[in-house]
């Protein structure tokens, strides 16, 4: 493990340029000995160069193949990459239960965009059965980790009152949350409920502003 780790440490010299000319082709090379040795991390780093196309041929099937293995060995981006590989029928055939299956997995390790994926997906019945308490869960997860989307998505829920019940004021706080940290749509809704006078007195101004 030292030695895959050394080569690691020497794909991503090559690959950011650090004391070495960068180098994707010498970066492929270093990587794919590390990979070959059961490294997750380097695994996943030769992944993400062929779905690049740095340093060797774009190819999805390789990708996927170097996902995989470390997605097995419990990598949580490689999970979330792998899930979104299947999601979009990239180098696999498309397949949403696997997609579901490899999200959860990266959600369930505390990855937040993972965790807003499998939100978005339970909350619009896309490719799964459409589940309000499990679009709220994750939900929930995500935007307690500061993750934007899944905070404008948890108050998108207490507005319509979608698996919780309807609640402008606890809305407003998670559109606020978004918002501050740029979102476009917590930035827009947050508008509107001032605009509307939706849980806060009615303020064109702060409507205006948003």
């Amino acid at each position: 493990q030292g030695l895959a780790q050394a080569q690691t440490n020497l794909g991503g010299m090559y690959y950011n340029g650090e004391g070495v000319p960068k180098n994707y082709v010498e970066a492929v090379k270093w990587l794919r000995k590390a990979a070959e040795q059961g490294l997750a991390e380097a695994q996943f780093n030769l992944a993400v160069m062929y779905g690049l196309g740095q340093g060797a041929p774009k190819n999805y099937v390789e990708a996927v193949k170097w996902y995989r293995k470390a997605a097995e060995q419990g990598h949580a981006l490689a999970q979330y990459n792998l899930g979104g590989k299947y999601f979009k029928g990239e180098g696999v055939p498309k397949n949403d239960v696997e997609a579901v299956k490899w999200f959860r997995k990266a959600a369930e390790q505390g990855f937040a965009k993972a965790q807003h994926n499998l939100a978005l997906m339970y909350y619009k019945g896309k490719d799964v059965p459409k589940d309000y308490a499990e679009a709220f869960t994750w939900y929930r997860k995500a935007a307690e980790q500061g993750f934007a989307p899944g905070q404008f998505g948890l108050g998108l829920m207490y507005v319509h009152g979608n698996g919780v019940p309807k609640n402008f004021r606890v809305a407003r706080k998670w559109f606020r949350k978004a918002a501050d940290q740029g979102d476009a749509d917590g930035q827009f809704n947050l508008g509107l409920m001032y605009a509307n006078g939706d849980g806060v007195p009615k303020n064109d101004v702060e409507a205006y502003k948003w």
